[in-house]
């Protein structure tokens, strides 16, 4: 389960991104939620999805 708080949500994707070497996508999958919802999600957070470097900034 992802946590809800953005900034922990952030943290968990990018260790699980960078630890494991899984795409976001990968994530997404696993947790069975939508990628769209999750971006949009942290979007209004505040917080973009850096593709080339699979990390949120």
């Amino acid at each position: 389960m992802l946590p809800q708080d953005p900034a922990m949500l952030v943290s968990v994707l990018n260790l699980r991104m960078r630890d494991f070497d899984l795409t976001l996508d990968d994530i997404c999958e696993e947790e069975d939620v939508s990628e769209e919802e999750l971006l949009q999600t942290l979007a209004g957070a505040g917080y973009r999805y850096d593709a080339e470097n699979r990390c949120f900034r």
